[in-house]
């Protein structure tokens, strides 16, 4: 799809305004988490002079991209702290933005193939419970009970030999969570303005005072960078660098089915993660690419190592077809958790570096983004993700504990 060509909406028709030559705050992004943050700056802190730039248009990078998987079964206190925050305000955020984004808390299993997959796993359990996450560790039956379409038996490549269990987790709808943010900040008079590519900052010293697009130079007293998957190249605009690279991350949709899938299923061992969407196609996601790079779309190894896992964990997904497959970009630091604080310029902060955490941290990410954004001081929250701790070794460490399939 061309950048000129903005897609229609069923209930609205969007405006594209003229950014304005002077805005209190920029966002730049309009994805989930700037969406979010425009939200959140509106609502919690009254400033609602606000321009969300977007390089393309409304919510199409990685917020088109995902797999809508929303859990907070993380084993860190300060990620489970932030995303069980996120999964608390999904569960109130349709009725406040008035807005049916079909949220469904269907759960998410986390399944264990190894005796070290069951041990880490009971360990998560347990943390998250000392935490106040619902959790539960389930036995192969269990499993099997709860999704009878999986394959138990003990003769396959990866046996089940149980699962991690949150059951208030689940999935919603992606782009009608960008709608249902965009519409309230529309509302509001944040200005959201697509086609707007940011092309460098102005800066008095080591403060910046506007932002250069192609659409003109905007005066600004403050600007948040949220742009998933090009922080860095942003960061580089600034004069900083940011300690996270960029990786595609694959993912498929088959043609539609009848229900067959009850839950969400993630496999970290066998990198495959698997829910069915409202209208029926099964959505399965994989493990990033072993390379740095900024196209969407992956290797094709990555998918056919994917369907492999799929097809001996879900044997009835071998008469599925694949309707389509896609490639988002995703930020990810040297730990596998965010950065969201102050940057070394004046005025200008970051959100980045959430991996395969963003569009479940979405809320959150918003709530407490604008926080520091509008004080210039971080929200309880997102203190511990602060660029800082890269200088001090004070790392959050979720590569192996987040039970994600990368």
């Amino acid at each position: 799809m061309s950048t000129h060509q903005l897609p229609e909406h069923p209930d609205f028709l969007w405006h594209n305004p003229e950014p304005k030559s002077s805005y209190d705050a920029v966002i730049v992004g309009g994805g989930g988490h700037g969406l979010a943050t425009a939200y959140f700056l509106a609502k919690n802190h009254g400033m609602t002079n606000i321009a969300v730039l977007e390089k393309g248009w409304l919510a199409g990078g990685n917020m088109a991209r995902n797999t809508t998987i929303i859990r907070s079964n993380y084993l860190w206190d300060e990620s489970a702290a932030i995303y069980e925050h996120a999964l608390k305000l999904w569960e109130i955020l349709p009725e406040e933005l008035e807005y049916d984004f079909l949220f469904s808390q269907r759960g998410v299993m986390n399944l264990a193939h190894t005796l070290g997959d069951v041990r880490e796993s009971i360990r998560r359990v347990g943390a998250n419970k000392l935490n106040g996450v619902d959790a539960e560790w389930l036995d192969p039956q269990q499993v099997k009970e709860l999704c009878p379409i999986l394959n138990i038996r003990d003769d396959i490549r990866y046996p089940v030999m149980g699962a991690t269990y949150q059951p208030r987790a689940g999935i919603a709808k992606h782009d009608h969570v960008a709608w249902a943010f965009a519409r309230k900040c529309d509302e509001m008079g944040v200005d959201i303005i697509q086609n707007c590519e940011v092309t460098g900052f102005v800066k008095d010293g080591n403060r910046v005072v506007g932002v250069k697009t192609n659409r003109g130079t905007i005066n600004t007293e403050k600007v948040g960078l949220c742009a998933a998957g090009h922080s860095s190249v942003l960061a580089e605009m600034a004069g900083f660098r940011l300690p996270i690279q960029s990786h595609p991350l694959q993912a498929l949709v088959s043609e539609l089915h009848e229900p067959v899938h009850p839950t969400v299923v993630m496999s970290n061992h066998v990198h495959v993660y698997v829910s069915q969407a409202h209208k029926g196609e099964l959505v399965m996601g994989a493990g990033v690419d072993s390379y740095n790079g900024y196209g969407q779309r992956g290797s094709f190894h990555v998918i056919e190592h994917q369907m492999a896992a799929a097809v001996e964990l879900f044997p009835i997904f071998a008469r599925a077809h694949v309707l389509r497959t896609w490639g988002g970009i995703v930020d990810t630091t040297l730990d596998a958790s965010p950065i969201v604080g102050t940057t070394p310029v004046d005025n200008m902060f970051v959100n980045c570096g959430w991996g395969t955490g963003g569009f479940k941290g979405t809320p959150a990410a918003g709530l407490t983004f604008a926080h520091t954004i509008a004080t210039g001081a971080p929200h309880k929250l997102n203190r511990p993700f602060a660029l800082e701790r890269f200088e001090t070794g004070a790392l959050i460490d979720e590569h192996g504990a987040a039970a994600v399939a990368h």
